[in-house]
Order: structure tokens, then sequence, then C-alpha cells
């Protein structure tokens, strides 16, 4: 059961960490290049979209890599996975007070009330977004890491 755990949880973190590499990787420059407001209006609905599902994602690994911990307690391994909850709490804490408060606003711009540093706005959520993804992709190695 134990092992079920330590898979689950590496997937969870894996696939949250592929989906939020995507999004400055891939996702933001595809929509920086459409044409006129289409790239604001997809920014917009991807907020709405994150905001609505990435808390459930980031509380659930983190509870799931709480249960490995805990479960775990007496294997090898367990400091790295402690050390991937740590990296997990932090990385909800950036969300809150940094990252959470800039997508509130985004999530309700059109191309009519959308404030004059938007673009400002949405490169500083871009640049701490860099940031909380390295602290994610270390978590997700401490956990491949704790696996071996």
């Amino acid at each position: 059961m134990h092992n079920a755990l330590e898979v689950v949880t590496t997937v969870v973190v894996g696939v949250m960490v592929g989906v939020e590499f995507s999004v400055p990787f891939f996702t933001n420059p595809i929509f920086n290049a459409l044409p006129g407001d289409n790239g604001l209006r997809a920014r917009t609905h991807g907020a709405r979209l994150g905001g609505a599902v990435m808390p459930f994602w980031y509380i659930g690994s983190l509870v799931l890599v709480g249960a490995w911990a805990i479960g775990g307690w007496n294997h090898p391994g367990t400091g790295l996975v402690v050390t991937a909850g740590a990296l997990l709490i932090l990385s909800v804490i950036m969300s809150l007070t940094l990252l959470v408060p800039i997508n509130n606003r985004v999530k309700t711009w059109t191309a009519d009330n959308r404030p004059e540093d938007w673009k400002e706005q949405l490169n500083r959520w871009d640049r701490w977004h860099y940031v909380r993804i390295a602290v994610i992709i270390a978590a997700f190695a401490c956990l491949a890491a704790a696996l071996v």
C-alpha cells in the first residue's frame, strides 16, 4: 500500500510540475502571439481556470506528500519526502502571497477594463511563476530521489 502511495504521489506532483512548466514555456508564448486582444482573453480565461483547479492540486499534492512522510517515517528517503513537503508548503505560500493576488485581478480583465500596467502585472506574475516552478521541480526531484 505504501508503494502505491509513493507512486501516486510522485505522479500527481510530476504532472503538476509538467502543467506549471508548460505555462510560461509553451502556453503563454502562444497566447502572446495571438492577434488583437485574443492573447489577453486567453490569459484571463487561463487565470480563471487555473485559479479554480490549482489550489486543489497543490493542496492535494501536499496532503499526499504528508501521508507518504507519515506512513514511511522509518523508511529510507523520508528526509527527502519531508524536504519535498517543505518545498510544496513554500510553493503554496508563494502562490497565496505573490501569484494569487495578481491572478485574481487578471481573471477580471477585458480589453475595455484592463489597467494601464496590465503587461507589467502579467510579467510580474510570470517572473514569480518561474520561481515557483523551480521550487516545485525541486520538490518533485526530492520525491523521485526518495523512491530510489
